[in-house]
């Protein structure tokens, strides 16, 4: 349809009068318009044919839309659970959390996803050494004192050490978390895989009984350049006590092998020994389980479980049911729930009692507990077959990851057969559907050998998207654990709701603006501002007249009150430009250069202010500072616009002289009363000459 902006609203009268009022223009023979004649009769059909092929036109299912999306490169983002990193304290020894233990924050409900010791290791002191100059640390493990350590010096070199001294050390099958908050000086790029260790090299090591032996550690930090976690474990060999720092106890150790640093490492806390969560409230869960006798689970869906109990007794088939009975002389696919204490329960297969059991083999037995809001709703549907056939479930927002389906269906003896299904998983003859997480929807595209198949929820959990992405410094609540003071050491990361289809809409629009290749001078400043791993505080481009070429200038982040552009930043950007500058076009990168400007003014004061000179001389530094302002390189210094600052503010009367000079004509040269710098040049304040006269003076 040529015209669907106005057609697609349009109903079938609407459309017929159209066709009626054309029909004199086509046929100046046809003279009966009445219903009753075949011919209207004719077009009748026909307009009602071209509105259902409008309405079919015009309402394209969600696959169609998202697949058009996927050919330019646009795939629905999965909703991801908030992942966050929690301490314990306040343990009087070792304990155990459950897998799917649930901590709250207010309503917020958070899980881990396997069994955690905790309580049994911890940080005793932190040292750095430098040229055997031992300095003690070991307040940055506690989260009050927010005071900033610079671990390596005010000048990292290479060989300065590190040092984490420990009461106990897990073995090599568990990962050691530790997690380091940074003092953010400047505002750093984030990192890729590219970028993770551009400014240092770190080596880090476990102290055994044959000496220091190098340890596998993944740096989230990029070697302390950012804030964030570390993951290691130790090696093979067994720790030993370490008996060389004031605190003796088992050390890991940080050497740090390269110092090229732009910004020296500082750090304001550090927390170890840490377990994650996933802001996730689970309301069915699935146990798969390996044995076929005697099973141990531990409920942490609610405080009352429904159970429902499937298991496999041959190879390759699909579970039955066995229905939870009394152990009192019945036959039959039975099987018994005993509740030892609370949150734990024991089930029970008895071939000998009952006449059956689950076979020996690959997931034998499944075990599903619901919460009772999912119960009282836990089915979802029949499969009828045809396209797109759209089923609520019981509750939006849901954990793609942790969805699936219970699919009943009878066989050729009229016994039901159980199948778990997850979403999109394609294979012959199998269930295959779309899961709409923040709708609560399903969508079958394929019933396979499931035609008339009744579903049930199989394992279903909702989060809450970005608000899961809690600040650092949040006690959480187990109410199993009344006494253990549970804090989150980092900012919760990664929650979000899947994404939709309005929102990838808006994504491939902003995406087709995306700047992939350095074509105008804006280019090339966005690609230099967005290099991963570096502080840019600002860059300018500007093109060669008459060649073929653009020069490059920036401000790197740096402790250094004028910095220059280090070999590792011009190398960094300079790979990243080579790849997405145009063929013909060669590019340059300047180095940034500071230009001092002298003031010399004579200014009018009024009388009862005793502070106006620390104000204008305040205001001149503002002004002429180009460093930390929003002013850019070679940005035209104009004496109307000081002038204009210093009469407006509130202690003068009026401005009787004012002149502006740079320091270096080389660099800033003169215009009547601007200043002119260079394209790479950034001004700053030099000498200020002030003389404040009062009218009493006059």
């Amino acid at each position: 349809m040529l015209r669907i902006a106005e057609e697609k609203n349009k109903t079938f009268e609407e459309r017929f009068v159209d066709v009626m009022s054309k029909l004199p223009l086509y046929s100046e023979e046809w003279t009966n318009y009445n219903p009753s004649d075949p011919g209207i009769t004719i077009l009748e059909n026909l307009t009602a044919f071209e509105a259902v092929q409008a309405e079919s036109i015009l309402n394209i299912s969600y696959e169609a839309k998202v697949g058009l999306l996927r050919l330019a490169g646009i795939v629905p983002g999965k909703a991801k659970s908030a992942r966050v990193l929690i301490s314990a304290d306040n343990l009087n020894g070792k304990t155990v959390l459950p897998d799917g233990q649930k901590l709250f924050l207010g309503d917020m409900c958070f899980e881990t996803n396997r069994p955690q010791e905790i309580g049994s290791f911890h940080i005793l002191g932190i040292y750095a050494k430098r040229e055997d100059k031992v300095s003690d640390f070991s307040y940055l493990k506690d989260p009050e004192v927010r005071v900033p350590a610079a671990i390596f010096g005010d000048h990292p070199t290479a060989g300065s050490e590190l040092y984490f001294i420990c009461d106990q050390l897990p073995g090599a099958d568990r990962e050691i978390i530790f997690q380091f908050t940074m003092e953010k000086t400047f505002r750093r790029n984030p990192l890729d895989s590219r970028a993770s260790d551009i400014f240092s090299g770190i080596r880090w090591e476990c102290y055994t009984a044959d000496g220091f032996k190098e340890m596998k550690v993944r740096d989230f930090t990029g070697g302390f350049i950012i804030g964030g976690e570390l993951r290691m474990r130790v090696p093979e060999e067994e720790p030993a006590i370490y008996e060389d720092m004031p605190t003796r106890g088992y050390c890991i150790r940080a050497v740090l092998e390269r110092a090229d640093y732009d910004v020296r490492p500082r750090i304001v806390n550090v927390d170890g020994f840490l377990f994650e969560a996933w802001q996730k409230d689970t309301q069915a869960a699935c146990r798969i389980c390996t044995r076929t006798d005697r099973i141990r689970i531990v409920n942490n869906v609610s405080d009352e479980p429904y159970f429902l109990v499937f298991g496999k007794e041959e190879k390759g088939s699909s579970y039955r049911r066995y229905l939870i009975v009394n152990k009192e002389g019945q036959e039959g696919r039975y099987c018994t729930v005993t509740q030892e204490d609370e949150g734990h329960y024991t089930v029970e297969f008895d071939e000998k009692e009952f006449g059956y059991r689950p076979g020996r083999q690959k997931d034998p037995v499944r075990i599903v507990m619901y919460s009772r809001a999912i119960m009282q709703n836990y089915h979802v549907g029949t499969v009828l077959g045809y396209d797109h056939q759209t089923l609520d479930l019981p509750m939006n927002h849901i954990v793609g990851e942790s969805f699936s389906l219970i699919a009943r269906r009878v066989d050729e003896n009229g016994e039901y057969l159980y199948d778990f299904v997850r979403p999109e998983k394609a294979g012959e003859d199998q269930l295959f559907y779309h899961l709409l997480e923040s709708d609560g929807k399903i969508i079958i595209e394929e019933a396979g050998d499931y035609l008339g198949a009744e579903l049930y929820i199989g394992s279903l959990a909702v989060n809450r998207g970005n608000e899961g992405n809690i600040r650092a410094g949040n006690i959480l609540k187990a109410p199993d654990y009344p006494g253990i003071v549970f804090r989150n050491c980092a900012d919760g990361t990664g929650g979000v709701y899947r994404e939709t289809l309005e929102q990838m809409q808006k994504r491939f629009l902003q995406d087709i603006g995306r700047v992939c290749t350095a074509v105008t001078e804006q280019d090339y400043e966005h690609l230099v501002e967005t290099t991963p791993g570096l502080c840019i505080r600002k860059a300018r481009a500007w093109r060669v007249n008459g060649e073929n070429l653009v020069r490059v200038t920036l401000l790197p982040g740096s402790d250094q009150e004028h910095p220059k552009l280090s070999p590792i930043y011009r190398d960094v950007i300079s790979k990243r430009l080579e790849a997405r500058r145009m063929l013909t076009t060669r590019f340059e990168l300047i180095p940034p250069e500071y230009a001092a400007v002298d003031i010399k003014a004579t200014v009018y004061v009024k009388v009862y202010y005793n502070d106006s000179r620390e104000q204008i001389e305040r205001l001149l530094r503002a002004q002429v500072d180009y460093l930390h302002s929003d002013r850019n390189f070679g940005e035209v210094l104009r004496f109307e616009d000081i002038f204009r600052a210093i009469e407006s503010l509130e202690c003068v009367d009026y401005v009787y002289e004012l002149s502006l000079r740079p320091q270096k004509t080389s660099l800033a040269t003169m215009r009547e009363a601007d200043i002119f710098p260079k394209e790479n040049v950034l001004l700053h304040v030099g000498r200020i000459s002030l003389e404040l006269v009062t009218n009493d003076q006059v």
